[in-house]
């Protein structure tokens, strides 16, 4: 069983459908949203500081390149966060973590 939790910043205004449409296709079994969140970073040669939602994104490993392309395709920004972090077999509950895998299946 290989899993990721996939971190990827957006407009509070469109985490929700980005999320709705990421299980809509089956591409993450859940997304939670976490708004509030402020990011600062250098984009094309400026400083920005901009109020952003973290989208954490539960899906399977074998999935995370079809829904980083879905995230570049339905995402505002020219480039997307997309960040893929593992879960290590056997950390978290069976039950919830199979249903995760199912959830994610295509």
């Amino acid at each position: 069983m290989s899993l990721r939790v996939v971190l990827c910043t957006a407009p509070e205004t469109e985490a929700a459908d980005l999320a709705r449409e990421l299980v809509t296709r089956r591409l993450a079994a859940c997304c939670n949203i976490v708004p509030g969140l402020r990011s600062i970073y250098r984009w094309k040669g400026e400083l920005c500081d901009d109020g952003e939602a973290l989208l954490l994104i539960k899906t399977r490993a074998d999935r995370v390149a079809e829904l980083s392309a879905a995230l570049v395709e339905l995402h505002p920004y020219d480039c997307p966060e997309v960040i893929a972090l593992p879960l290590e077999e056997g950390e978290g509950n069976p039950a919830y973590l199979q249903w995760l895998m199912d959830e994610s299946s295509p």
